[in-house]
């Protein structure tokens, strides 16, 4: 079974293709912005424009613009190819990438928004062990002493402790995601209130 992998729920973007269990393609460019201008093309740019009999696409948290660029096109080639969508945590897949270098359980700590960062601790089997937390760096804290993610070396800098592993979440490592974590729930993960209010 062919997967698509889809991320750009934060600065990065990235795409994979696999076939079964191995990587046939994928690319990640560090955008900032532009997602939306992007991710189509990177997907059609793999091989056989990226068809796949599934696929997994980042549910959040990260930039709320980016989590849905990746659902809609997520959703629209579901349809279109008539496959299974799973969506995955952002802050699992970043576990799960610290896990290739360093097995064991680890905090990670990522760029959330209005100045907060995205916490969360996970065990060495990849679950979580606490929920996700959108915390001003000052009441940021981490449980394990590895901590991975894109504000990990400030992380643990403040803490004067830690072994940071700093990165960002990229498709081509979504099949280290523990199972149980992919749902076929596609809400968006946000983390945080959204800054727009309805008038009471």
């Amino acid at each position: 079974m062919k997967t698509l992998g889809i991320e750009c729920a934060t600065e990065a973007c990235s795409v994979a293709l696999f076939d079964g269990d191995s990587l046939v393609a994928g690319e990640l460019r560090m955008l900032g912005r532009g997602h939306a201008e992007h991710l189509v093309p990177m997907i059609s740019e793999l091989p056989d424009k990226g068809r796949a009999q599934r696929i997994v696409v980042s549910l959040g948290p990260g930039s709320f613009t980016g989590v849905r660029i990746g659902l809609a096109p997520a959703r629209a080639l579901g349809l279109a190819w008539k496959c299974e969508v799973l969506g995955y945590p952002t802050l699992a897949l970043v576990a799960a990438m610290a896990g290739k270098t360093h097995p064991g359980p680890v905090s990670v700590c990522m760029t959330g928004g209005h100045g907060e960062w995205f916490m969360q601790d996970f065990g060495a089997d990849g679950l979580p062990e606490t929920a996700l937390q959108s915390l001003v760096p000052a009441n940021a804290g981490a449980a394990h002493e590895l901590v991975a993610g894109t504000q990990a070396e400030a992380l643990a800098k403040a803490q004067g402790h830690g072994t940071a592993v700093p990165c960002w979440p990229d498709a081509r490592d979504v099949l280290r995601l523990p199972v149980t974590l992919l749902t076929a729930d596609l809400a968006p993960i946000y983390g945080r209130a959204p800054d727009a209010r309805l008038p009471a």
